[in-house]
């Protein structure tokens, strides 16, 4: 990126990726976007990118070589075994910051973006949720420290509950965050605004996977845990389309304020199979 100070930096954020079925659907993405459209700097949350539930380190590495420059996780980063084996010298990845002191991994990290700096945050919600710590009062600490060093400050909070994302949006937009992104219900709200002139927010960016799919599991199973009430083991869905739901954010490198949001949906035809993690 060249040191003008009229171009914005355009960050793209891809919703909660789903298996196999995700993954190759946000590879296909990236690799035909046109040239003028392709964004500064890319996000993706993949918390269920493995089959559907954690990362493997085979992803990692697989959803890095994409062009992704970060990954936010949730809830789920800890469902595949080997995430505590590679969490602590993956660069790229985040896991939610309000986990307890001393857990493995970073939740928020500064990343170089040509003459720029770009702060993420990564954190959990509380309603519905396992009880982490309060991530207001986290998110208030983080954004101060990273304003010291960057005024763009990106903000992906997984969580359940729209009033809680809602809150915590108008919160950080208060200190002056630049970008405000729920995920976790896999749903793609029609919500995208700017708060208080400069944060730009969505309550849920939605998912990446079959389109065909229960939030992007396999119906039928999906279905059998509503009648029976069995904790029957949920399947990434298969399926020829994928969607992509995704959200395109033009930031000034300079204030920090978002001047544009939109939301991404599109359909890719054709995609593989998830015959694998």
């Amino acid at each position: 990126m060249s040191g003008d100070d009229n171009k914005n930096l355009k960050i793209l954020f891809f919703g909660d990726i789903v298996g196999k079925p995700g993954r190759n659907a946000v590879k296909f993405y990236l690799e035909n976007l046109p040239e003028d459209e392709k964004p500064d700097f890319v996000i993706a949350n993949v918390e269920n990118a493995s089959h559907g539930f954690g990362l493997t380190e085979k992803n990692y590495n697989e959803l890095s070589s994409y062009g992704i420059d970060c990954m936010t996780s949730g809830n789920h980063i800890w469902d595949k075994k080997d995430i505590f084996n590679y969490i602590d010298t993956a660069r790229k990845l985040l896991r939610p910051l309000n986990y307890p002191h001393g857990v493995q991994g970073k939740g928020s990290a500064i990343f170089e973006c040509g003459n720029y700096k770009i702060g993420v945050i990564n954190l959990l919600g509380r309603v519905f949720m396992n009880l982490v710590d309060d991530p207001f009062r986290i998110a208030e600490e983080e954004i101060k420290k990273i304003k010291e060093i960057t005024p763009v400050v990106i903000v992906d909070f997984h969580a359940e509950a729209t009033a809680e994302k809602i809150c915590l949006a108008k919160f950080c937009a208060d200190l002056g965050a630049s970008l405000f992104l729920g995920t976790h219900t896999h749903v793609q709200t029609a919500d995208e605004t700017i708060l208080n002139n400069g944060t730009g927010y969505i309550t849920d960016a939605g998912f990446c996977g079959t389109i065909n799919s229960v939030i992007g599991m396999e119906y039928q199973t999906s279905l059998n845990r509503f009648l029976k009430g069995i904790p029957e083991r949920y399947d990434v869905a298969e399926g020829d389309t994928a969607q992509i739901n995704a959200v395109e954010a033009e930031i000034n490198p300079n204030t920090g304020y978002t001047s544009a949001i939109k939301r991404i949906f599109c359909s890719i035809d054709k995609i593989e199979k998830d015959e694998s993690q």
